[in-house]
């Protein structure tokens, strides 16, 4: 990624690794800190079966919606969008900009934040090849949408299945309550993207010629694609159970690749890391919140009300989701939240979406965006990745939880 003036980005040119990837060994480790917690009473066994049968519904749909995604991008249509947004903007850096935020946070929003960082960045990367520029803007388009779109359905973030989860609160009604804190925190990251990264000066051009128009090499897996993309959501806002939703909606996708392009159908698909790794962050999370961690958490919530008491939740699920990761984060808090309190639930929910964003391990989809960076040779400069990062997290967190309180 380009330094402000605008300089191109520096190959990498790393060797590949050899051997497991460091994100396995976490995700493996985790689990066997769940296993041997529960194995040694640490975590008594009924504790953990009701955590587990918790998160099964919440792992179906994250094992689902990733070969969706996953498949969506084989099929082309995260390229061919991203070429016709590029047509249309016409050369103009202001029109792309808009419709590449526009872009990043309705897949964010739809598919989920881990599907933005992982499949949108590449398209992305690529993209500013084709049209000669810098690849920076694009990418921390991406990193920060990632995270900060990610709180207006159920569906676009795990935490947010949780806490809707936690509070009974169905899809539409849930996108009732967060849709003004979403449009704040997009509103906020905007404007960042545009001050710091966008803007003349910033970029490395004044305007850019349009690429060509991508053509899908199978119109069919085009279509079967982009249906179930939209049967995914239709199904989740006319309110079946999201692990159904997004099971039928790869179910569909993956009959289509059966079909036309068998080859393609393979065990990597299958995100086992993640599953592991959640399942493994749930167990251990608990088990220390029985052992300190959640009085520590207690201690920094409060107990206050109204608008101090969600202004500490928020910043609080910020702050912790910063330091260790932003799902920890917020399964310490909700906790410790007694049941009933709602508003400091959600702003809780609000610090841990929009707040992790000031180091790459605070989320996993900003982890995931750095090491797709890295692999396509693009140096991401640290010190201003933090700096931007960070200002966009406090300010965007702090408008959000605002606006929640404005809905009520």
């Amino acid at each position: 990624m380009e330094p402000a003036g605008g300089t191109p980005p520096v190959p990498t040119d790393r060797p590949r690794r050899a051997g497991p990837h460091p994100l396995d060994l976490v995700a493996i480790a985790l689990a066997l800190l769940g296993v041997g917690a529960v194995a040694t009473g640490l975590l008594p066994r009924p504790e953990a079966e009701a955590t587990l049968h918790r998160i099964l519904p919440l792992l179906l749909f994250l094992g689902t919606v990733v070969v969706l995604a996953e498949l969506t991008a084989v099929a082309g249509v995260f390229d061919v969008v991203a070429t016709r947004l590029a047509i249309a903007a016409r050369g103009s850096f202001g029109a792309l900009f808009l419709l590449c935020v526009g872009f990043a946070s309705v897949t964010t929003i739809a598919l989920n934040l881990d599907t933005t960082a992982v499949l949108l960045t590449p398209v992305m990367i690529a993209l500013a090849g084709k049209l000669g520029i810098a690849p920076g803007p694009l990418a921390m388009t991406t990193v920060w949408l990632a995270n900060t779109a990610s709180l207006l359905l159920p569906v676009s973030n795990l935490t947010n299945l949780l806490a809707a989860d936690r509070i009974e609160l169905a899809p539409l009604a849930y996108a009732s309550r967060m849709a003004l804190p979403q449009l704040a925190a997009i509103a906020v990251t905007t404007a960042g993207l545009w001050i710091w990264y966008w803007r003349r000066g910033r970029r490395d051009a004044d305007r850019f010629t349009p690429p060509q128009r991508h053509v899908p090499t199978d119109r069919l897996l085009f279509g079967t694609a982009v249906a179930g993309c939209l049967l995914l959501v239709a199904g989740i806002l006319a309110g079946v159970e999201i692990g159904v939703a997004s099971t039928v909606a790869a179910g569909l996708v993956v009959l289509g690749f059966a079909v036309r392009s068998r080859h393609t159908l393979r065990p990597a698909l299958l995100p086992w890391r993640l599953l592991v790794f959640v399942t493994g962050l749930f167990l251990v999370v608990q088990t220390l919140g029985r052992y300190g961690l959640d009085d520590l958490v207690a201690a920094l919530l409060g107990d206050a009300g109204g608008a101090v008491g969600a202004l500490r939740a928020g910043g609080t699920g910020a702050m912790l989701g910063n330091l260790v990761n932003n799902l920890p984060a917020y399964l310490a808090g909700e906790s410790v939240l007694p049941p009933g309190d709602e508003t400091r639930l959600l702003a809780l929910l609000i610090g841990t979406n929009v707040g992790p964003l000031a180091v790459p391990w605070a989320s996993l989809a900003t982890l995931l965006w750095y090491e797709r960076c890295r692999a396509a040779g693009v140096a991401v400069p640290l010190g201003r990745f933090v700096a931007t990062s960070a200002a966009v997290a406090v300010v965007g967190t702090v408008a959000a939880v605002l606006a929640l309180l404005v809905v009520g």
